[in-house]
């Protein structure tokens, strides 16, 4: 599960932007390809996206994946988007500079611009600048809408609930035209109410939200969530996918689980807690070494963590990969 995370500065999560579904599914393969692949992203070196990688995150055929890529790329080449900059003054930009079509390979390549860049690639560790989660948990959305509101609400996971989003900002940030949903009713019913009936049917998350108003005129929403019990989460719809990536390492409960009756050290139990999380979050297979068991790593990371400073690396590590502690 550590792997298609999703990671962009918080000032381009937050960006006005109009994408179709397809682009931001574009969009957030070429945020986690550029990192697990190592090739990143740069102003001038093309990053490559395939169908069957395209296929395979987002539940469809190879052919339809590619249909899909060429249709929002010729769209994507001409979209834009704008962010306030550190200064406070609104900058405007397009998402790509270049695009090549690989018909034979069932690919495109893209060139990003420096805006794109600057916000997918200068993760520099402090992590409450940076908008994190997991590619499969918008997957199975059906609207970009819904989508992008899951990007706007995860943002603020360490606490479970936003600011008042400001209603043309936030019709902005959602990508809606200036000519849509202009009534209030069309825009709860058609935008909001359907984009959480699919984020809490589909996502990691279960999410309200509250109407703000000046007099008798909705000025904002905010909106609580909360994370779901693993158990609760849906199970990607692409089940045919290899044993390989279905797998999951069952760790012995007695090396995670906490002692009802513990004279602990702090210490200790974040150790526990560290070890849990990564047994529960199916993280095993990251950190073996060699012909390492299983058991055998649960043990060495446990013998490795000998002080706070180490947990604390430790614990920011597996936060970019999604656990929340």
């Amino acid at each position: 599960m550590s792997k298609n995370l999703v990671v962009k500065t918080n000032r381009l999560n937050q960006a006005f932007q109009m994408l179709t579904l397809a682009e931001l599914h574009i969009v957030q393969l070429a945020i986690v390809d550029a990192r697990e692949t190592g090739t990143g992203l740069s102003t001038n070196k093309p990053l490559r996206i395939d169908a069957m990688r395209y296929a395979e995150a987002f539940n469809t055929t190879r052919q339809n994946a590619y249909q899909r890529m060429k249709s929002a790329e010729d769209t994507l080449f001409n979209r834009r988007f704008s962010y306030f900059d550190d200064e406070g003054k609104l900058v405007k930009s397009r998402w790509i500079q270049q695009v090549r079509y690989l018909d034979d390979e069932g690919a495109i390549e893209l060139v990003f611009t420096m805006a794109v860049v600057d916000g997918i690639s200068r993760i520099d560790g402090v992590q409450e600048f940076f908008t994190q989660y997991l590619i499969g948990q918008t997957a199975n959305l059906t609207s970009v809408y819904s989508a992008r509101l899951y990007e706007l609400l995860i943002q603020w996971k360490s606490i479970g609930k936003t600011p008042i989003f400001e209603l043309n900002n936030f019709r902005d940030q959602l990508g809606i035209g200036i000519n849509e949903y202009q009534r209030m009713d069309h825009f709860k019913i058609r935008v909001l109410d359907m984009a959480l009936k699919e984020i809490n049917e589909h996502t990691d998350i279960t999410a309200s939200y509250e109407q703000h108003k000046k007099g008798r005129l909705i000025t904002g929403f905010s909106f609580k969530f909360k994370q779901k019990k693993k158990t609760e989460v849906e199970t990607p719809k692409n089940s045919d996918l290899s044993d390989s990536k279905q797998k999951t390492v069952e760790i012995p409960a007695n090396l995670v689980k906490q002692p009802e009756n513990s004279n602990l050290s702090d210490l200790d139990k974040r150790v526990r807690a560290i070890t849990g999380a990564i047994a529960k979050n199916n993280l095993a297979s990251r950190f073996q070494h060699g012909n390492e068991s299983p058991l055998e790593m649960m043990k060495r990371i446990q013998s490795e963590i000998t002080s706070d400073d180490i947990a604390d690396t430790w614990q920011n590590k597996l936060e970019t990969m999604g656990v929340v502690f």
